[in-house]
């Protein structure tokens, strides 16, 4: 197997950001009309009142300032509380390539080559906006590039997947760079009148550029990847085509993102603590001196416990990378915007992880060394 390299990344990120102030108003002003307009059911015992939310609950359970969204008027509104983004003919790029296409000009521009050495798109990501064509095949089609492409789906771990893939072309011969994308629209399934995950998803869109090793005069050198998954519905999204042929016609936010979050927290922190800790192993790398960690960042909580328990001690900011503040959870791109934003400054031989965890459950870790 051919060695290969992380050569370069990018980052498309929104113009438009949601405050938890902004987004807190919004509920609170939902749950007011919905307590009123149901007052006569909740004082008979019939369902119970909604409870509000406040800037300090969502700051204490997650750690979430802000979340950069790709459109905000909607999801603020009271009276509407989703994303509106109009539909486009076919003739024209679909949003979700749209922001791809972004990430992936700035990772070619970094990376310097010509576009045609890359023989593969992967699309990598939780939701994709249809069936097909294939998300990935649009992408390669808007940026002129040759080869194959296609999508694959393992939620928030879908990067981390993504990566292990396109460094298994590059080391088999198949090709001898990969472009993977990982466009992220989780507003669009996220229900904002519940109070516990309201807060959790930004939009955003990354790109990573794979190469085989002997071609990168720069970059992080793949020293090992390593996957994992495991059946859980504690985390689960039932939207999908056949939503429309059941019978019992259910309402459209029992389809959207749901999760038990106590569950998964308890359940997927040891999981992943052991599974970096064996995996560091397997390769001979002492855990204990990685420089960085680039987590998925879902939750502030589970990285400062994983960071711990991986290092030995207490992590600081610059060792244990946490974007989710201005971010949010955005999914499969968490862990790469903050590969992308923070790995710059680290000294050639200096280790790191990117890794990822999620829903499936699903886990990845991908053991890297500055060139």
């Amino acid at each position: 197997m051919r060695p290969a390299v992380i050569a370069a990344t990018g980052l498309y990120t929104p113009p438009e950001s949601i405050s938890n102030a902004e987004l807190v108003a919004a509920f609170n002003a939902y749950v007011a009309d919905f307590n009123q307009t149901n007052a006569a059911r909740i004082s008979a015992g019939e369902i119970e009142p909604l409870a509000p939310s406040s800037v300090e609950f969502i700051e204490k359970a997650s750690g979430i300032k802000a979340r950069y969204v790709v459109e905000k008027a909607g999801i603020i509104d009271p009276k509407i509380m989703r994303p509106v983004i109009p539909e486009r003919p076919n003739e024209e790029i679909s949003i979700l390539a749209e922001i791809a296409v972004k990430a992936a000009e700035q990772a070619l521009e970094r990376w310097g080559k010509p576009r045609e050495r890359i023989g593969a798109v992967l699309c990598a990501a939780s939701n994709m906006q249809r069936g097909y064509p294939a998300m990935a095949i649009e992408v390669q089609n808007a940026l002129g590039l040759g080869g194959f492409a296609f999508d694959m789906n393992v939620a928030c771990s879908s990067a981390t997947f993504g990566l292990k893939t396109a460094a298994d072309f590059v080391g088999s011969g198949s090709v001898d760079a990969v472009l993977m994308v990982n466009p992220e629209i989780c507003s669009g399934h996220l229900n904002f009148r519940d109070r516990d995950s309201h807060f959790i998803f930004g939009d955003v869109a990354t790109a990573a550029i794979v190469e085989r090793a002997d071609d990168a005069q720069d970059g992080w050198d793949i020293l090992g990847t390593k996957l994992k998954t495991q059946f859980s519905n504690n985390i689960r999204n039932n939207f999908g085509f056949l939503n429309r042929a059941a019978p019992e016609g259910r309402d459209l936010p029992d389809k959207l993102f749901v999760q038990q979050g106590r569950k998964v927290f308890k359940e997927v922190v040891p999981m992943v603590s052991e599974m970096i800790i064996d995996h560091a192993a397997e390769l001979g790398i002492d855990p204990h001196g990685l420089k960085r960690l680039w987590l998925h960042q879902a939750n502030i909580n589970m990285n400062e416990i994983i960071g711990r328990k991986v290092l030995g001690r207490e992590p600081s900011r610059e060792e244990n990378v946490i974007i989710l503040d201005d971010y949010a959870n955005t999914s499969s791109a968490g862990s790469i915007i903050a590969f992308h934003k923070y790995s710059d400054d680290l000294k050639s031989g200096d280790h790191g992880l990117i890794c990822s965890f999620g829903a499936g459950y699903s886990a990845g870790t991908v053991f890297v060394k500055k060139r």
